[in-house]
This record gives structure tokens, sequence and C-alpha cells, in this order.
């Protein structure tokens, strides 16, 4: 976590100089059971499964081994597994300019940042983290905290540093859902993935726990009004509301009027600039306390 620039440089370059590995053998193991599979093109993989022992809320870990000869494992990690309790709330955050800040929508400023800042010395918004702690808390208790999904364009090539900076800032533990992973040529084009795919991954988390209820937070500097505009029209009923931080002055009107447009009332909006503003509108309708 140095603060020399060319250091900082290199690391990132790192990042972005990987060669997955597809098709290699993989285990899962989850308590008693285990289960066989080959990574993806991309080298990820997906597992599902019914569990044969009953799951209580909160988090699980899970192993899975890589596979060399005679199926001895070569190298193993481990997971986290969240199983929300059926009453919670759950909380869709965007990263970029929601939480941390990054200048999404000036590339010259974006990438000064990524290039010359380590996970350590980016910086969040102001209040930020007082804000998610007390969404974290809302209407549970601390031993049983409100699951958060963080949905990013940023691609999976900065998910340690990401990790990183939230457990360095005290941000409440959550999933990550980021973009599909890129190479070192592509490294100017990060975040700049197609949005279309993190509506897709939102999509994912509601069908998956369709008994929550979901608080969305992003901004307004790229596609989070369209996106999350589109998402309360099609579920109403489990969406509770809608945070946008105003990033661009030059889109408020148009992110106004995307609120405006979502057709069931009762999903309440914010559009803030501060973070107290959005604390403020929470702890006005109940959702904090």
């Amino acid at each position: 976590f140095s603060n020399n620039v060319l250091t900082n440089a290199l690391h990132l370059l790192k990042l972005f100089i990987v060669r997955p590995i597809p098709r290699a053998r993989i285990r899962l193991q989850w308590g008693e059971q285990q289960f066989y599979g080959t990574t993806e093109p991309d080298g990820f993989f997906k597992f599902e499964w019914e569990s044969s022992a009953t799951v209580p809320a909160g988090w699980h870990p899970v192993n899975v081994q890589l596979l060399g000869v005679n199926n001895q494992a070569v190298a193993t990690g481990e997971g986290k597994i969240f199983v929300p309790h059926s009453t919670q709330y759950g909380f869709i955050s965007d990263i970029d300019d929601t939480v941390l800040v990054s200048h999404s929508s000036t590339t010259g400023k974006r990438l000064r940042v990524m290039f010359t800042k380590n996970p350590r010395s980016r910086k969040t918004f102001a209040d930020v983290v007082k804000f998610y702690h007390l969404l974290a808390l809302a209407h549970t208790e601390p031993d049983l905290l409100n699951p958060f999904f963080y949905v990013s364009s940023s691609e999976w090539n900065l998910y340690d540093d990401l990790n990183e900076f939230f457990k360095h800032n005290e941000l409440p533990k959550g999933a990550f859902l980021l973009s599909q992973i890129k190479k070192w040529h592509q490294l100017l084009k990060t975040g700049k993935t197609k949005h279309q795919g993190k509506l897709i991954r939102i999509t994912r988390i509601l069908h998956a726990f369709p008994k929550q209820r979901f608080v969305l937070l992003g901004d307004n500097s790229q596609s989070d009004p369209e996106i999350y505009a589109a998402l309360a029209n099609k579920f109403p009923d489990n969406i509770v509301a809608i945070y946008l931080r105003n990033i661009r002055a030059n889109k408020e009107m148009p992110t106004r009027l995307l609120l405006d447009s979502i057709q069931k009332k009762e999903i309440h909006t914010c559009l803030f600039k501060h973070t107290d503003e959005a604390i403020l509108h929470s702890r006005s309708i109940g959702l904090i306390d």
C-alpha cells in the first residue's frame, strides 16, 4: 500500500495481466457434500446445489479445490455464502461514485485516481460508512445484519482491491457482483462495460430472494437511474426505496423525471448530493432509526 505513483501503476497493471484457465477440474466441499465441475472459458465456475442439512441464516464457509492428477487438490480457496433471514431488508449498491470516489464520468480523472491511488488511499464519500452501517442494522439484530450486494461495472480484476477498500473503511460485508474479467490491453476501458450486464445481475438477485424487500443505492454518473427505474417497474413489490447520489448536475432533471416515471408511487425515492440528506430521508420513511 505504497504512496509511490509508479508502484501503484504497476500494481494495477498486474491485475490485468491474467490468463484464465478453461476446463480446469474443480471440486466443491459443502459440509459433508461434494460436487465436481469444470471452469468456463473465462476461468470462472458456477455451482448450484441443494443442501442436505438445514442452513440457518448467516454466513457459511464453502471450499473449492483445483484438482490435478488422480483428483489430488493442487490449490484450495475458501468462499463465504450468505443466507438472509426471509424478513430482512436487502441492499443492492453500486460502488463507483456511490461509495467510492471514482470520477466515472470523466475519463482523465478516473484513470489518474486508479493509477495513482491504492485501496487504502482511495476515498469514500462523507458519511457513507455511517449510512451503510445504519442500513445494515435496519430492523434487525447486530448478530444478523441485513445483506448487501455490491453490483458494479468494474471488472473482477479489481476484486482484491475493492475487497481491501471495503475492509479498510469498515463498510458492511457483502457479496460482490462485478463485470467480466479484462486483459491488459483493455485496461484503459476498465469500468466501461455495457450496463445491460448490471441489470441482469440485479435481476438475478431479485429472482434468487423473492421474499426480501430491497433498497437500491446508486448515482447518476452513468446508467443507474435508467436501470433502477426499469427494475422498480418490473419488480414493484420487491423494491422499497431508491437512493441516487447526484454526481452530475446536468443530469439532475433527467434523473428526477426517471424517478417520477416509476409506476408504483409507494416506492420511496431520494436524489441527494450529500449523504446526510439520504440519512434524513431514511429516517423520515422509517427505514432506519
